[in-house]
């Protein structure tokens, strides 16, 4: 039976949680470089702090996440814990959908990290998915940053939503660069369904 519920599929990283931001903090530290000296507008892979003569990313991710719990550190967002909670109550149904995972045999500390800063943020949320594949969860809309997990969604016939960073500037529309913004766009999807009387 198709629900009448609408499906919001929500990114963390880069969306809902500085992932850059803090990422870049500990990168300094674990790099031993002034702040400063690394860019906080990356491409896609972070080449711009040079990170592989010290081990490269995934290093520096399980430095992260096992030696300064990063995922339950990032600040959020602005606009994005009040925004989430607004749509809740007018009844979209929030599905969180991460790729936390892709690093084996740190999926505890990764999990509990997560649920720990939702909770913190008082981000609502119905379904927490940690997946590569996000269509495969289902949802009506996506919020994504990642080029790549964009391109792969909107081929597969999603409508996907860009959150801006500087990873994803030549992403194509619809776009959004606040949460102000990305309500008014679910809330457009939200109408635009109850006018033609489709669920999913």
């Amino acid at each position: 039976m198709a629900s009448d519920r609408f499906v919001l599929g929500v990114d963390l990283d880069g969306v809902c949680a500085d992932f850059f931001g803090g990422l870049r903090e500990i990168a300094a530290e674990w790099l031993e470089v002034p702040l400063d000296s690394l860019t906080p507008d990356v491409s896609y892979g972070l080449h711009e702090w040079n990170l592989e003569p010290a081990g490269g990313y995934a290093a520096l991710h399980r430095f992260a996440i096992t030696q300064r719990d990063l995922f339950a550190q990032l600040r959020p967002i602005h606009g994005a814990s009040v925004v989430l909670r607004r749509l809740s109550n007018r009844d979209v149904r929030i599905r969180i959908i991460t790729h936390r995972l892709f690093i084996k045999y740190f999926h505890e500390p990764a999990i509990r990290q997560t649920i720990e800063w939702l909770d913190r943020y008082d981000i609502p949320y119905w379904d927490l998915c940690f997946m590569k594949e996000k269509a495969a969860v289902g949802a009506d809309l996506y919020i994504e940053d990642s080029p790549l997990n964009v391109e792969r969604l909107r081929a597969g016939g999603n409508d996907t939503i860009v959150f801006t960073n500087s990873t994803n500037l030549e992403v194509g529309p619809p776009r959004a660069s606040s949460w102000a913004e990305v309500e008014e766009l679910v809330m457009e999807r939200v109408r635009r369904r109850q006018a033609t009387g489709q669920g999913r």
